[in-house]
């Protein structure tokens, strides 16, 4: 029930949920895939992530939550701009680039680039892309949860998508209209 969540209640189990057990059970919580991107006065750079959602549609804005500890955190603090690149049936190696080790410049040349209002790169063939300013953000345990808006939209051509679960990419499209 929502009325009963309390903020900074106590945890209801003060041992603590194993980590690996949160883990598994995250792996059969289906997700988009996307790729974030950012582009500014801190420099380009971006990362694959499951962890986006609408938040509302007045005014338009997504939830992202990025990883303090990650080598591309500091470039998406300063700039405060990223585009959400929801990927499409067919980006299983450009996701695999973004969320690795692989340098910058590589993962940008494996894909078409374009930019919109904030300049931060949206990908031309993602399902959908989101261009976005960062109006808030919070910390919750290791990462921040970072409220965008949207002032940018590009919608892909086709209707698919790739979502991540069981610890596997799956393509899924829209069904044939008939």
């Amino acid at each position: 029930m929502l009325n009963a969540m309390v903020p900074h209640a106590a945890p209801s189990n003060p041992v603590g949920l194993p980590k690996a057990d949160y883990r598994n059970a995250m792996a059969r919580l289906g997700a988009a895939v996307n790729i974030i991107t950012t582009d500014g006065p801190a420099g380009r750079a971006g990362f694959t992530a499951s962890a986006v959602c609408s938040v509302t549609d007045e005014p338009p804005t997504l939830l992202v939550c990025l990883n303090r500890s990650a080598s591309v955190y500091p470039a998406f603090k300063a700039n405060g701009v990223l585009c959400v690149n929801v990927l499409a049936a067919g980006h299983q190696a450009l996701s695999a680039l973004f969320g690795g080790k692989t340098p910058m410049d590589e993962r940008f040349a494996a894909g078409r680039w374009c930019h919109k209002t904030t300049g931060s790169p949206m990908l031309e063939d993602a399902a959908v892309s989101f261009d976005c300013r960062v109006v808030h953000a919070t910390s919750a345990g290791t990462h921040d949860v970072l409220f965008c808006e949207a002032v940018a939209i590009a919608i892909g051509g086709a209707a698919q998508g790739l979502i991540y679960f069981d610890r596997r990419y799956h393509e899924i499209a829209a069904p044939a209209q008939h």
